[in-house]
């Protein structure tokens, strides 16, 4: 970890730097750092957050990586992030509101999606903020937001599912897979999960009907058809995807890690709304969206325990790095948490 120098000691001392971990380039995990930084100020529509826990997604490690090339030229920043603080997930309790936000007070225990929530103090806009269901734990909390909203969207606004539909769901170990499968049982589907040998009992646990080994079942091989397909995080053809749905079936390409660099798997993502347009099928993409109206529609499933997050591990601040090799590695069940501090050290 780096150790402060005495000038940063003093700011720290006054509360005017935060522990965080830094990013000042792109690249592999050694980009990663953990030291002081300024603590952040607030808009008007903006709320200060402290940070007990945060999570950690695939998101970012694109935002480490700086990969694909478009998401830089799409503005978030050519060289280098424009926020050197990496975390975009968090849970945590109000310090300051600003002046143009509403619903929330001092003390207040709230979840979202913030900028910069690697540190023990993050800005979240109003908007992208909600008040943290009582039955979770400030670590649960924190793998919610965009896993969690990632999947609702891709279940209810893109696949449109319906009570009794027959549901598949690709990468259903991850961190939205794994809230895929709980969603899509609590709205009536009977679902199957795809994932790897090791991790079916996971994915059983979450209330699947059906699992498949990736490895070992072909989910296209013509046995089986579904109404809706999330294709999470892997990259089959599209072709694949249309021959396990059903004539009127719903294909809906949430993510995918291959491709170029430029593009990544957002190319097989564009092409599938295109190829819709000839065939019977619907097939679609996610661009899945920030929101405290998400957070809003979970709060229900999250308090009656229909969806239940699911944390692989929780890792102490200056352990980020760590945290990135172990979900880079691929071995995660479900989600990653970051422990920053305690909801009694508050202040």
């Amino acid at each position: 970890m780096t150790h402060p120098t005495p000038a940063e000691g003093s700011a720290a001392a006054t509360g005017a730097t935060m522990r965080a971990i830094v990013q000042d380039g792109y690249g592999s995990v050694q980009v990663l750092r953990a030291g002081l930084t300024p603590r952040p100020d607030i808009a008007e529509n903006e709320v200060l957050v402290r940070v007990h826990a945060a999570g950690m997604d695939r998101g970012t490690w694109h935002m480490m990586t700086g990969r694909p090339y478009l998401m830089r030229i799409i503005g978030f920043g050519f060289r280098r992030p424009k926020n050197p603080v990496p975390g975009i997930d968090v849970a945590g309790t109000v310090v300051s509101v600003g002046a143009g936000v509403s619903g929330f007070a001092v003390g207040d225990a709230v979840f979202g999606m913030a900028r910069g929530s690697f540190a023990e103090y993050a800005a979240v806009r109003g908007d992208k903020l909600a008040r943290k269901p009582a039955n979770l734990s400030f670590e649960q909390a924190a793998v919610v937001p965009i896993s969690a909203g990632t999947a609702l969207q891709a279940l209810t606004d893109a696949g449109k599912v319906q009570p009794g539909q027959h549901v598949l769901v690709l990468g259903a170990s991850g961190g939205v897979g794994s809230y895929a499968v709980q969603l899509a049982k609590a709205l009536g589907a009977e679902v199957t999960g795809v994932c790897s040998a090791g991790k079916a009992d996971l994915v059983r646990s979450l209330g699947a009907d059906h699992v498949l080994d990736y490895t070992q079942d072909d989910f296209a091989d013509g046995t089986r058809h579904y109404d809706l397909i999330l294709d999470i995080g892997g990259n089959p053809r599209l072709s694949r995807l249309r021959r396990a749905l059903t004539p009127n079936g719903t294909a809906v390409v949430v993510g995918g890690e291959e491709g170029g660099r430029w593009t990544g798997g957002l190319g097989r993502s564009f092409r599938a709304p295109l190829l819709s347009l000839f065939v019977r099928q619907r097939l679609t993409m996610l661009a899945s969206k920030e929101r405290a109206s998400d957070l809003e529609r979970l709060t229900p499933f999250l308090t009656s325990g229909q969806l239940r997050p699911s944390i692989d591990r929780a890792y102490p601040l200056d352990e980020v790095p760590d945290a990135m090799r172990h979900l880079d590695a691929g071995e995660v069940r479900g989600k990653i948490a970051i422990a920053v501090s305690s909801a009694e050290g508050a202040s």
